[in-house]
């Protein structure tokens, strides 16, 4: 049977309490460090690279197989330099509306270190689309974009873990594509979006044959 075990506090904090190869796969989406207005959360760090650097080493410690990490953009030349990951992901999101230097911006890198279980394709495709449930989380990512990744990285019956679980994607996802999922969220209130939207993932699965209601 999956479970779901959800953190409100710092991921430094918590990573350092997880054993060992715990762990099978970790999907996350960290902040980038360019002045996004988080709740309660000061994203210009002047240490964000030695932060960046500690949180990997816990993930790679208790981690038994590949880490995907969003890390954005404008941070691809710095996650070269704290860690260079095994291999580039692209996530694709069609007809996106942001810009960039030469006009739209469609795509976004994710490192991945590690390898996945099986064969993939290296590009993820994850349309940004109106979501009611992702109300009150500034950058939330699309169900896609966890869906794809869990499936790649992961197989049935594993457990996943994402230390920056804001809006909770990466825990809808695993509820849905039968994973065990392990989220971590330093802001209460997205820690809030979070649980209600994995809570109403999970209460939508079809019941075990044999449970009576």
């Amino acid at each position: 049977m999956t479970t779901v075990t959800l953190y409100q506090g710092d991921c430094l904090d918590v990573l350092k309490t997880l054993p060992d190869g715990s762990v099978d796969a970790v999907v996350t989406d960290p902040p980038y460090n360019v002045g996004l207005n988080y709740a309660s959360y000061e994203d210009r760090r002047a240490d964000y690279a030695e932060w960046c650097a500690a949180w990997l080493a816990e993930l790679q410690r208790l981690c038994a197989g590949p880490i995907a990490i969003s890390v954005g953009q404008s941070n691809l030349g710095l996650w070269a330099t704290i860690a260079p990951p095994t291999w580039w992901l692209a996530w694709w999101k069609p007809a996106a509306m942001g810009r960039c230097v030469v006009g739209f911006n469609n795509w976004e890198p994710i490192a991945l270190y590690g390898k996945p279980r099986k064969a993939v394709c290296d590009v993820i495709r994850a349309t940004i689309k109106p979501d009611a449930s992702l109300a009150g989380h500034p950058c939330p990512k699309p169900l896609e974009w966890g869906t794809r990744q869990v499936e790649m990285l992961s197989l049935e019956g594993a457990t996943v873990l994402d230390p920056f679980m804001g809006s909770g994607t990466t825990g809808v996802a695993c509820v849905q594509t039968g994973r065990s999922f392990i989220g971590v969220e330093i802001d209460p209130t997205y820690y809030a979006i979070a649980e209600r939207r994995i809570a109403e993932a999970r209460a939508q699965l079809p019941l075990p044959i044999g449970v009576a209601t």
